[in-house]
């Protein structure tokens, strides 16, 4: 019933009359940015705006990377995480406009070796669900297998590992964000088309927009220039990751988050989806609807319900759907660590706007993006970017006095090999392959033979153990629990941090003990 009243709601939106156009005094967003800049300290950002179809205002500040002085402009590429998931559908949209597969097919028309965990769902799944996270599996399930980058998955892994990969729900009934579905689909894609994916955006999309900067697939960081690089924070400063090689490399989740562009690339990205007019045949109405359609109920949360008075939220082809003080909103962020996007777009106003930050800035990006669209849901509302962080300080404070916190780990000893002599040997999951417990200079290291950077040192608080990662961070540190069941030795992992970010999936690996040490 939920998704009848949604697919009801949409084709109304979509037919409502053009709202009457509210131009924004160009002078009152810039201080916005400005706000966002000094309160999260950002190391760069560009920010585009769209009205009524055109492009009104270009806004960039900070560096590429700290410290060396080469500014940000509208050219600058960034990492536009998964506002790539858009892109992967409009190259499917495509496709379907030129015959070359349907929204229904079964995903093994095309893939033949696909499989998921129940063999009915495998049977079921069709090419539309893997871009609307029904599957029933959990959020961010099997995400280890994409990040931490670089990695030795491949995508014939990943389309072997979901058979693996359990249900935390049932087929079609709840929704659940997921990335993998989408490195499937781009497969999918592929051999409908006959061609790698990489150059099937470059031909659906990018060529025919005129997105020039845009980079997908194999590409020369040498050649392509001005590039933002990833900031993470130390100690309160932005601090830049190493610089990309000289060669990028096509890489598996690159359908679920491996585009990069830059500002005017997105701006003319928008342009066209909000305006048939400015790239005439190439998505005719049919699948233009067809992506901003509810194809999936999403819950609305208290802050879109107290910020926005949203009353539907849906999961489109690539798009997040809503209501914003009872316009209609399309949109969509992405997040990869040490870069941020959103994109959000007010249809019937034709206008938008983008954001590409190049630091940790999901709270920021927040911010931003509610002051900037408040000038046209709600302008008598005045509300900056300070208001809304602000609120986002408040409701964080409330969760840290509800336990919502990453608990102190006292005692800290490194673990020593004798106690964990019946548990160091190689252990293997299913579909996240062999890891290694093993003695090494008097420490005890757990490593993945396919994700090199999770690779740390077992430690010991009180009578638990846990691994503290060499290059990831506390945020993303587990508790080590050994088990048995039935005659086998199982390891699990679990996140200390009740807030760890949902791609490091540990809750769906399962290691059994499969040999000893080397």
């Amino acid at each position: 019933m939920r998704l009848k009243l949604l697919l009801a709601m949409v084709p109304a939106l979509l037919a409502a009359p053009a709202m009457a156009s509210t131009q924004v005094d160009p002078a009152r967003m810039s201080p916005l940015v400005d706000q966002a800049v000094q309160h999260y300290r950002l190391p760069g950002i560009a920010v585009g705006v769209i009205e009524d179809g055109r492009i009104v205002q270009r806004i960039t500040r900070g560096e590429l990377a700290v410290g060396e002085g080469a500014a940000v402009d509208s050219d600058s590429l960034f990492m536009i995480a998964s506002n790539s998931k858009a892109m992967t559908a409009a190259v499917i949209a495509r496709l379907v406009q030129a015959g070359k597969l349907r929204w229904d097919d079964p995903v093994t028309k095309y893939l033949p070796q696909f499989r998921m965990h129940d063999a009915w769902v495998t049977r079921n799944m069709q090419v539309r669900d893997l871009l609307i996270h029904n599957s029933g599996l959990g959020l961010g399930a099997g995400d280890l297998m994409l990040w931490p980058e670089p990695n030795h998955f491949d995508r014939d892994d990943i389309i072997a590992g979901l058979a693996h990969l359990k249900p935390a729900g049932s087929f079609r009934s709840d929704y659940a964000y997921d990335n993998l579905l989408y490195v499937v689909a781009g497969e999918v894609a592929a051999a409908a088309a006959g061609k790698p994916y990489a150059q099937l955006v470059r031909e659906e999309i990018f060529q025919p927009l005129g997105m020039q900067r845009c980079q997908v697939g194999q590409w020369s960081p040498t050649t392509v220039g001005n590039i933002a690089r990833p900031h993470h924070r130390e100690q309160g400063r932005n601090v830049a990751s190493a610089a990309d090689p000289a060669r990028v490399d096509d890489f598996p989740s690159m359908a679920a988050g491996g585009i990069r562009c830059s500002l005017d690339d997105m701006l003319r990205w928008m342009q066209v989806l909000l305006d048939p007019a400015q790239a005439p045949g190439w998505l005719d109405d049919i699948q233009r609807r067809a992506l901003w359609t509810a194809h999936m109920p999403m819950p609305i949360s208290q802050r879109q319900r107290e910020w926005d008075n949203t009353h539907f939220s849906a999961y489109g082809y690539g798009w997040r759907l809503s209501d914003m003080d009872g316009q209609w909103r399309v949109a969509h962020t992405g997040t990869l660590s040490g870069m941020y996007s959103s994109l959000a777009l007010l249809p019937d106003r034709k206008t938008g706007v983008v954001m590409l930050i190049n630091g940790e800035a999901e709270d920021a990006r927040t911010a931003l993006m509610q002051a900037m669209l408040k000038h046209y849901t709600a302008p008598q509302a005045g509300h900056d970017v300070l208001h809304y962080a602000r609120l986002m300080e408040q409701a964080q404070a409330q969760r840290r006095a509800q336990g919502h916190v990453r608990p102190l780990l006292s005692d800290q000893q490194p673990a020593r090999a004798g106690e964990l002599m019946a548990q160091l040997g190689t252990w293997r999951d299913p579909w996240f392959g062999e890891v290694t417990l093993c003695a090494h200079e008097g420490k005890v290291l757990f490593a993945s033979a396919k994700s090199p950077r999770m690779r740390g040192q077992v430690m010991r608080s009180g009578q638990q153990w846990f691994v503290q990662w060499q290059e990831l961070g506390e945020d993303a540190e587990a508790w080590l629990e050994f088990s048995s069941a039935g005659k086998h030795p199982v390891m699990h992992l679990r996140a200390i941090d009740p807030d760890i970010d949902f791609s490091y999936d540990y809750q769906d690996l399962e290691f059994q003990r499969v040999g000893d040490c080397g």
